[in-house]
């Protein structure tokens, strides 16, 4: 595990995934529809738990231009800059649990914000995701 510092807040647009954790390709593969994919933009998977304790899931990507979600008709969210404890996947299609059991590993860390997501950072068009989680600002 390391250390990762996201030194922005990233306004994205999202789709929500009928369904945790069945759901998770069928949106992307509708985000994408919208977005096709671009090297010019981060994208995201990003979950916890809501709605007494049902986790949800948004792939998401970050929205370039203003008003770029409400022309696809989707929500938005901001994510919170700050420091966030990370692992980075390389090779990650190739076992699909990879991604949960780094979750899991993450989510034994201490302080970790209450109010922040799980989230997936498909940082580049490589098989590498990186997998963080915000911790709380304990200053």
């Amino acid at each position: 595990m390391e250390t990762f510092i996201l030194d922005d807040d990233i306004k994205v647009f999202y789709v929500t995934a009928a369904a945790f954790p069945e759901g998770i390709s069928d949106a992307h593969t509708r985000l994408h529809q919208l977005v096709p994919f671009s090297t010019d933009r981060k994208y995201f998977g990003i979950s916890r738990p809501e709605n007494n304790g049902t986790i949800v899931y948004r792939a998401a990507t970050e929205e370039k231009s203003e008003g770029e979600a409400e022309k696809y008709h989707c929500d938005s969210l901001i994510l919170k800059k700050g420091k966030y404890i990370s692992v980075t996947l390389k090779d990650f299609r190739k076992d699909p649990r990879c991604i949960e059991k780094a979750f899991q590993e993450l989510l034994t860390t201490p302080d970790l914000d209450p109010r922040g997501y799980c989230m997936e950072w498909y940082a580049n068009d490589k098989e590498e995701v990186k997998c963080m989680i915000r911790i709380k600002n304990v200053y």
